[in-house]
């Protein structure tokens, strides 16, 4: 089987996780493919291992079967937009933090691998939403899209409607997007509801809005979320963002958003499920007084 890597090369946590799998693929005669500048960060590891150098991370993702994805949740989705449209299964080994889609510690690495090969895991499908401009110009999200203000210490006012009808003409510092896989994200910082994935809805969530009335909004995500300016707010003040990163300046902000055509396959090891993941990284059922004894 042929494997590639997709990590952060500045990212010190993945050296060792990066040994074992380089470690593992070479005593099972499975090829690992590496793009040039991690290997420029790693010489030592890769030296006489089974990595093949290839020159980028889109060529290495185009010799693969299946894709690691080491880091944290930003990596995974950094890879989600390497991958939205192709079809290839994507194993998250979690070297950062929380990690909600990358749940497999460097611990489960062999483990992982050998599930992987001998094809003893399931596909967990998460879609992806779609913003497309007034331009014309489509940009995807596997985890939220944000409008937040921008050279200003002012609230903004953003104008929503869904499916031809005006919802609301939001006056917050921001307005938060998410889909399911997103829940856990910026949205639930933000007080937003935890979404299962899969569900077919996105949630708009408002950031510390004027009104303590305005709550989060749940959708169904075939219809179309239309989101610009009100009337009180310049298109200058407001910024666009999807996944952490930033819509082009000259861009109109008149955004249709619905659920995308892409998804991401996250592998998923035997007995691994989505409360399992809620449990242990929001620590629900955990008591303090009981670690302690």
């Amino acid at each position: 089987m042929k494997f590639c890597i997709i990590a952060n090369p500045e990212k010190y946590s993945i050296q060792d996780p990066l040994a074992r799998v380089l470690h593992w693929c070479g005593n099972n005669d499975h090829l690992l493919h590496l793009s040039a500048e991690l290997e420029r960060h790693f010489p030592k590891i890769t030296l006489n291992s089974a990595a093949s150098v290839v020159q980028n991370e889109q060529q290495a993702i185009g010799l693969s079967d299946v894709i690691i994805a080491m880091g944290g949740d930003g990596t995974m989705l950094h890879t989600a937009h390497l991958v939205k449209d192709k079809k290839i299964p994507i194993l998250g080994i979690n070297t950062g933090k929380l990690g909600f889609m990358a749940n497999i510690q460097p611990a489960q690495i062999e483990e992982a691998m050998e599930c992987v090969v001998n094809n003893k895991y399931r596909i967990d499908e998460r879609a992806m939403l779609e913003a497309k401009t007034a331009e014309g110009n489509c940009y995807f999200a596997l985890n939220e899209f944000l409008f937040s203000k921008k050279d200003t210490s002012s609230l903004i006012s953003v104008e929503v409607e869904y499916d031809g009808l005006l919802i609301n003409n939001y006056w917050t510092d921001g307005l938060i997007i998410s889909t399911p896989s997103g829940s856990t994200a910026y949205n639930l910082s933000a007080g937003g509801p935890i979404v299962v994935p899969n569900t077919p809805v996105m949630v708009l969530t408002p950031i510390n809005p004027h009104t303590l009335t305005t709550r989060p909004l749940v959708l169904p995500s075939d219809r179309p979320l239309t989101i610009r300016p009100g009337n009180s707010t310049s298109q200058e003040h407001i910024l666009f963002s999807y996944d952490g990163l930033n819509l082009p300046h000259n861009s109109k902000l008149d955004i249709n958003i619905k659920q995308s055509d892409f998804s991401v396959s996250l592998i998923q090891l035997p007995g691994q499920n989505y409360f399992e993941t809620l449990r242990n990284k929001l620590m629900w059922g955990f008591d303090k007084r009981e670690a302690q004894n």
